[in-house]
């Protein structure tokens, strides 16, 4: 039995996940899950307008990958890959930060591989196509990963033929936060600014993402299972509860609305709202909001589903 390590560093968290690779139910290699972990450093902090990581959020992130690294040594991890995303990919300064992750991971012999967004929503489709397989949920599936910097879409089947079609674009909840929406709570024309450009960015990969026609819609990371515990009442953050929730549209859509027109004191006291996302959970549910909007216009769609299983899990599959 081999054990992994995954680590995956987007614009506003970085992630460990640390698991065994086993026989899978009848769909190749699986995952025993050891320790999952997350911390917000928001590594791509002003990015979007000086292009470059700044001094402070590198010194974040890199001391929450030697802490991971250590947690990786402690568990008698075999293997670990790092995959950083948009924010490393956008910077003038990524060498620097390659620089500190191979140092904090000179055991392992690990550089950080900054993946192209195509790679990125591979990655995620294989992390949330297992379980959907699994539970039986009718394909074609449409895979939506809301990160920090960026956004990924992909289309395919997870039988032989996979990955059909895939879209990354620059919509993420920290980058559309810091570029539009101000405002505690925000405006009418800051939102309807932030829109535009989640629609324009929706139109664009329609053009390579065939958006009717999907039989499944899973969101995964941070804004849209944080949406799930809100459109489901949570006493708090229930993981369990909400991997494989499956909601009705409207549900996510007026959740997503709330979210994004409450004011950030309203936010903090939500029971499962972690407190790195009170800031930026209001960009991430407009995104939300807009692509199940589309894709249940588009598709007919009458509901869709969060997972807790994503890129981090795609990053240890691939370690098999």
């Amino acid at each position: 039995m081999t054990r992994v390590g995954a680590v995956d560093c987007g614009t506003n968290s970085i992630r460990l996940l640390v698991a065994d690779l086993v026989p899978g139910d009848g769909v190749g290699v699986g995952l025993r899950e050891v320790t999952r972990e997350m911390q917000i450093v928001r590594l791509g902090e002003g990015i979007d307008a000086t292009g470059a990581i700044g001094e402070a959020a590198m010194a974040r992130t890199l001391a929450a990958a030697e802490g991971y690294a250590a947690r990786c040594r402690d568990l008698g991890c075999d293997q670990v890959r790092f995959v950083a995303t948009s924010a490393s990919r956008d910077a003038s300064n990524a060498a620097d930060f390659v620089a500190g992750v191979q140092e904090a991971f000179g055991s392992f012999g690990v550089t950080p591989e900054v993946v192209t967004g195509d790679e990125e929503a591979a990655l995620s489709f294989a992390g949330a196509t297992g379980p959907l397989r699994g539970g039986g949920a009718p394909g074609p599936y449409l895979v939506v990963d809301i990160g920090g910097g960026s956004t990924e879409l992909v289309l395919g089947d997870a039988g032989s033929t996979g990955v059909a079609a895939a879209r990354s674009v620059d919509i993420g909840c920290v980058r559309l936060t810091e570029r539009h929406l101000h405002d505690d709570p925000p405006t009418e024309d800051q939102v309807w600014a932030a829109l535009s450009d989640i629609v324009r960015a929706v139109d664009d990969v329609a053009r390579t993402v065939d958006l009717s026609g999907v039989g499944t819609l899973v969101g995964l990371a941070g804004s849209v299972t944080t949406v799930t515990a809100h459109a489901l009442g949570l006493p708090a953050y229930q993981r369990d509860r909400i991997h494989g929730a499956e909601l009705d549209v409207d549900q996510v859509v007026d959740a997503c609305t709330d979210l994004l027109l409450s004011p950030r004191s309203r936010r903090r006291e939500l029971p499962y709202m972690h407190e790195g996302r009170v800031d930026v959970i209001g960009a991430g549910a407009l995104v939300w909001r807009t692509v199940v909007q589309r894709v249940a216009h588009d598709s007919g769609l009458r509901t869709v589903r969060a997972s807790e299983a994503d890129i981090l899990d795609g990053i240890a599959l691939s370690l098999a």
